[in-house]
């Protein structure tokens, strides 16, 4: 099941989200009000609706997931648990006259999280790197090992990454591990548990007591839902079909290009109308959750675009990898290091294959690049529009490692692009696959992707829904767009978003 489903949108999101209010509006309410806040019956409501969506989409997946998060509550009671009687292990060593010294004092918490922690990693690798590892080692060894492929649970590497949240933040002591109601809740919180935004446990934790979903939270979030729908099933489903049906072989350049600029706009569409979904429906249950996409095209720089894209995951990394490891306190060096580190684990977390790493360490050489040059003159002085440029070329051509399996599908399509192959019998051209619809919704892809970022806009835009006449007019187009997206949805077969396969 996802989101642009129709049991999910007819069915199960209606059922839950008056079951949810019902229960939300009772407590306190009425004599027996105050059993339904004692027993948590919203939560245990969320949870129950929570698994009924996972099972939906992964049957067998459940089971394990529920097993997972009992394992993973477990240790975070033990790392709390070992915290709070705050024991050391001293490590020795000697010294130049060979007496003992005491060089470390680590505490028994420290290993308990680094147990955790580690098999929490050893999950998601035998699940998703089994065959990286494997490939390594008979490269490094000459052996020819081989690994049976299994299937990976639904949503791996972001519950993985809210797992490693869950423990270190408890280990840190910024959030606690008292309730496995806490725990269930949200691991398996079913606006996110498949392709996030990956939310840390000590935000998450802060807003489970005491929440209260008020008319303006509940307005914002069915306007971020309806802005979902519309930017998943106009835009990035109508752009996805369109590069679904351009091939490899046997076409000319100007469909390659169009297609390569088709997929840009798809990847952009369809995981920030994603995100909308996810944050407008966890508003609608009283969690407020980051934005997770800020205009990443407008970015004038690779490491300004990685703090407009997927933010949730640059959090994640920033917080868990990045300042552990010294962040930028240490030095130039260290910092590239620590750079370099981030990036190509980031490319690892999409996937295991080539492109993947490929795109990671493509990626992180440029933000490096960007640090070694952005105090020089000659770069302080290049127009923004040229920065802008080069940037959404970097960029461009980079979503081709998501676009094609292997590598050798990414080069044949740039030597298409760039007329070093040409094909003698070509028997669609260019106007078979762009249509008048094509081309139209492609400006206001282009144009949504980029204008709406603006300050100035967006106070302008503000300030005008502030009015009654402005809030009216922003309600019916959304209601007018919103509801051709369900009929595009009702009328048509393609609904994956591309983050599921993460």
């Amino acid at each position: 099941m996802n989101f642009t489903s129709q049991i999910f949108i007819f069915v199960l999101f209606p059922v839950c989200l008056v079951s949810y209010f019902i229960s939300e509006r009772l407590e306190g309410r009425v004599p027996w009000g105050k059993h339904i806040e004692k027993f948590r019956i919203k939560d245990l409501l969320l949870i129950s609706f929570s698994l009924l969506f996972y099972l939906w989409s992964c049957f067998p997946d459940v089971f394990r997931l529920l097993l997972y998060i009992t394992g993973v509550y477990g240790a975070g009671l033990w790392i709390q648990h070992m915290a709070g009687k705050r024991q050391y292990i001293r490590i020795f060593a000697e010294d130049k006259d060979g007496q003992p010294v005491c060089v470390r004092k680590v505490t028994l918490s420290f290993f308990s999280v680094l147990a955790a922690v580690l098999s929490v990693l050893f999950i998601l690798i035998h699940f998703k790197y089994g065959g990286l590892v494997a490939r390594c080692w008979n490269w490094l060894f000459r052996d020819s090992r081989m690994v049976s492929s299994a299937a990976a649970p639904l949503g791996i590497s972001f519950l993985s990454f809210s797992a490693i949240s869950y423990l270190v933040d408890i280990y840190r002591e910024k959030a606690r591990a008292d309730s496995f109601i806490d725990c269930l809740l949200y691991l398996s919180f079913f606006p996110k548990v498949i392709s996030g935004p990956i939310v840390l446990w000590k935000e998450f934790e802060t807003e489970i007591t005491g929440r209260r979903t008020e008319l303006e939270d509940a307005v914002c979030g069915f306007n971020r839902i309806m802005t979902g729908f519309i930017k998943k099933l106009i835009l990035a489903d109508q752009f996805g079909l369109c590069v679904s049906r351009i091939p490899l072989y046997e076409v000319d350049i100007i469909s390659v290009w169009g297609g390569t600029l088709l997929y840009m706009l798809q990847i952009y569409y369809d995981f920030s109308a994603y995100s909308d979904i996810a944050i407008g429906l966890s508003g609608l249950f009283g969690f407020h959750f980051r934005e997770n996409f800020d205009f990443p095209y407008r970015s004038r720089s690779i490491s300004e675009f990685w703090r407009r894209w997927h933010i949730s995951l640059g959090t994640w990394f920033r917080e868990y990898v990045y300042f552990p490891m010294g962040g930028s306190r240490k030095g130039q060096g260290r910092t590239l290091i620590n750079l370099a580190v981030v990036f190509a684990l980031t490319g690892l977390w999409h996937g295991s294959t080539k492109n993947y790493i490929l795109w990671g360490m493509i990626n992180g050489g440029m933000v490096l690049t960007e640090r070694f040059i952005q105090n020089r003159r000659w770069y302080q002085r290049t127009p923004d529009a040229v920065k802008w440029f080069f940037t959404m070329g970097v960029t461009f051509f980079c979503w081709q490692f998501f676009r094609f399996a292997s590598l050798s599908d990414v080069l044949h399509n740039i030597q298409i692009m760039f007329g070093m192959i040409r094909f003698d019998d070509i028997y669609c051209t260019w106007e078979y696959y762009f249509d008048r619809q094509t081309f139209l919704l492609t400006a206001v892809g282009m144009a949504g992707a980029v204008i709406p970022g603006s300050k100035k806009i967006r106070e302008g835009y503000r300030r005008f829904t502030e009015s009654c006449f402005g809030f009216a007019i922003q309600e019916t187009v959304l209601l007018i767009f919103f509801g051709a997206s369900v009929l595009f949805m009702v009328n048509s077969s393609y609904h994956p978003f591309i983050y599921f396969r993460y």
